[in-house]
């Protein structure tokens, strides 16, 4: 083990594990416990954090009454990364009591009745898939274009996380074609792919991705699981967004068809409507997007 000084900027190199302490410490009261996902652009980049508390018995979760320092463990999985003091790389959710997400099929059908949960890529609404949650599948037939996704290079310049619109994505991604609707993926591989349907959240709903599911294959399609309240719904009612997919094989190849359900999205009530949403108003980063990389790179 050797340290680093993050006072300036350092490198976290591909491949290597990094422990890491926040500048954020807890004070929780004894009704409040929390849950940490990595940021979206983190998930993007194939950079797998996970948070640690002292004592703890799991990652990514605080538990309640939690009075301490926390840690995250990085592993830039793809690139290396230029990082410093106050790079945010994860986010952290709070939980009163122990409110369960809407795993009751029958509420998950309410809602999508009251508010109209998914949307085909014309903005038709859709008649959703729910079991144990709203089951999302990938999208290989393209639609207006024949890249249905990225696969990113082996060997690959250092990207610093603090550029935004920078870097040229050819010199990092190769595309993905549309040409039997299927695609093969390779366990050494990482893929940026997207979600056939276009989902939403409404204001008063925070949504998770489970983002491995061995019902459905043995594959992870989320790192960044967290979607808030608003996605796909903003302040201009927009017809639900895409759900970018962030694919890794596990240990063996793993064929996906078009169609597939790759996953389940879980719809979690918040204490109250917040007031401000996930959208334009508030400079949110991914809100229309569609096959869209991290946002250091310049459109493909």
């Amino acid at each position: 083990m050797h340290e680093l000084d993050l006072s300036s900027p350092s490198v976290l190199e591909k491949g290597c594990v990094y422990i890491i302490p926040l500048a954020e410490e807890l004070f929780l009261p004894p009704h409040l416990s929390a849950k940490a996902n990595p940021k979206s652009t983190t998930g993007r980049l194939d950079i797998f954090t996970r948070l640690i508390t002292d004592c703890g018995t799991e990652f990514e979760r605080v538990k309640a009454g939690y009075k301490g320092k926390l840690y995250v463990e990085v592993i830039p999985r793809t690139f290396s990364v230029l990082v410093k003091e106050g790079t945010k790389l994860n986010q952290l959710r709070f939980i009163q009591g122990t409110r369960p997400p809407l795993t009751s099929d029958s509420k998950l059908d309410k809602l999508h009745d009251e508010e109209t949960l998914v949307f085909a890529k014309d903005g038709s609404p859709l008649e959703p898939a729910i079991s144990q949650g709203l089951r999302i599948s990938i999208d290989l037939q393209g639609f207006g274009s024949e890249i249905v996704g990225y696969r990113a290079r082996g060997h690959a310049p250092l990207i610093d996380l603090s550029r935004v619109n920078y870097y040229d994505p050819v010199d990092f991604w190769e595309p993905v074609l549309a040409k039997r609707k299927s695609i093969i993926l390779n366990p050494d591989d990482f893929y940026i792919l997207i979600s056939k349907e276009k989902v939403r959240v409404p204001p008063q709903f925070a949504a998770e991705m489970v983002a491995y599911d061995p019902s459905v294959g043995e594959f992870r399609i989320h790192y960044a699981g967290f979607f808030d309240p608003g996605f796909g719904y903003g302040d201009d009612d927009i017809k639900g967004t895409r759900a970018v997919l962030e694919v890794r094989s596990h240990e063996v190849p793993f064929v996906l068809e078009d169609g597939q359900v790759v996953g389940r999205l879980m719809y979690e009530p918040l204490l109250s409507t917040p007031d401000k949403i996930y959208g334009k108003a508030i400079g949110s980063s991914y809100q229309a997007q569609g096959l869209c990389l991290s946002k250091q790179f310049k459109p493909f």
